[in-house]
């Protein structure tokens, strides 16, 4: 029961679609169909602005921190493990809003910087790192996404099996998100940073 309560909490508060509220508060605009149709912190930024595009990506990552902390609040660690993937399947895939989410990013770096912030710290760096070398976010994202239980196998001390299954599976839904990111770097027509 427990666990039930946990996933019906977590996947609703990452219903919370930030880019979506933002955008009709400020803009007067659904962020679904403007730009590219994402609604998320990356999208929101050139649609909306730096300021609302920052606004947003705090948002989404206060909703990952809140997620996790009620998980453990409700049945302990591995509450926290449970509401960290449906935080994120909430904000991808929003029952509220069509189904039509985000891609996870911010609200899996808020998971992060509570289930282990060290490593979640150098991989949001890698990922950055990446983004600006090569211009693209989404590239930075996947970067992030696949560095995560890449550093977290090689540098934990204490490895717990359930929290890398959990990277793995945050690797594989954001992948999954960005492959029509990955398809246009392909061909050359992904949006660059300033582009």
């Amino acid at each position: 029961m427990k666990t039930l309560l946990t996933i019906i909490i977590a996947y609703f508060i990452g219903n919370f679609s930030s880019a979506y509220i933002i955008g009709k508060v400020f803009k007067k605009i659904d962020i679904r169909k403007s730009g590219s149709g994402n609604a998320g912190a990356t999208n929101a930024v050139r649609v909306m602005g730096k300021k609302l595009g920052v606004l947003t990506f705090l948002l989404d990552f206060i909703k990952g921190i809140i997620a996790v902390l009620l998980g453990n609040f409700i049945m302990g660690y591995s509450g926290s493990l449970v509401a960290a993937v449906f935080v994120v399947i909430g904000h991808d895939w929003p029952a509220f809003f069509g189904f039509k989410g985000g891609k996870g990013i911010s609200t899996t770096i808020g998971c992060y910087a509570v289930l282990n912030f060290p490593i979640g710290l150098i991989s949001v760096i890698l990922g950055i790192a990446a983004s600006l070398i090569t211009k693209f976010v989404s590239l930075g994202s996947i970067i992030f996404l696949i560095s995560m239980p890449l550093l977290y196998g090689l540098l934990s001390k204490e490895f717990e099996k359930y929290f890398f299954l959990v990277t793995i599976i945050f690797a594989i839904i954001g992948i999954y998100k960005h492959k029509s990111n990955v398809k246009r770097i392909l061909n050359g027509e992904e949006n660059k940073i300033g582009g």
